[in-house]
């Protein structure tokens, strides 16, 4: 997994409550097990106007001109704001999947699912919480001003717009060390590979019966 890095990104807007993980990525594309391939298929429901399939060319299928991501002003969007309870229904991890896939690297809810809030650490995704009034304030400046852009600085937890305005959000220490470093639940593990491998030399040496065949 990469490391999280400070960066600058395209708002896109998507003023929705309780969107589930099937309108992040149909259930129909849930039979791969690769991590990759599934940004076209993100909304696939509101992105296109006929029904999607697996291995399907997106590039010529029907686009609903009024969902965000198809405006041009959102197209290159790597931040996704959205309302309460984002990523509810399934626990399927393709739906970060998707989000990372497309290019989205944070995403600013009111209030997240929390198998999906998990999913996204794993997956190298930051999740933001910001209370409504916060929340209503970005929509209405991303709306109102094309190209409107986010400056997310992990490392100091905050979030700062074209104007100098800045908003701090909370995150666990753990969480927000592991994103820096680049490291899931399995890179944290190896991360200790050295005193695991002398904690299993120790064990065998005290049980050797347990080691017999």
């Amino acid at each position: 997994m990469e490391k999280f890095q400070t960066f600058t990104g395209v708002v896109a807007p998507l003023n929705r409550a309780n969107i589930d993980t099937d309108a992040i990525i149909p259930k129909q594309f849930l039979k791969s097990i690769h991590r990759t391939g599934f940004g076209p298929n993100l909304f696939d429901e509101w992105r296109y106007l006929d029904h999607g399939e697996p291995g399907q060319d997106c590039s010529n299928r029907p686009l609903n001109q009024d969902f965000v991501l198809n405006q041009n002003r959102y197209k290159s969007a790597s931040i996704l704001l959205t309302r309460e309870n984002f990523g509810c229904g399934s626990s399927r991890e393709h739906a970060p999947w998707a989000l990372s896939d497309y290019g989205f690297k944070t995403i600013i809810a009111e209030s997240f699912a929390d198998i999906f809030y998990n999913n996204c650490f794993k997956n190298g995704i930051l999740p933001i919480t910001l209370d409504e009034e916060n929340i209503l304030s970005l929509f209405k400046k991303t709306e109102s001003k094309p190209g409107f852009a986010l400056m997310v600085n992990l490392d100091e937890q905050s979030l700062i717009d074209p104007s100098g305005s800045t908003l701090v959000f909370e995150l666990e220490k753990f969480r927000k060390d592991a994103l820096l470093n680049g490291l899931d639940e399995i890179g944290l593990t190896l991360s200790h590979a050295a005193v695991i491998r002398v904690f299993e030399t120790n064990y065998q040496k005290k049980y050797p019966w347990l080691f017999t065949t």
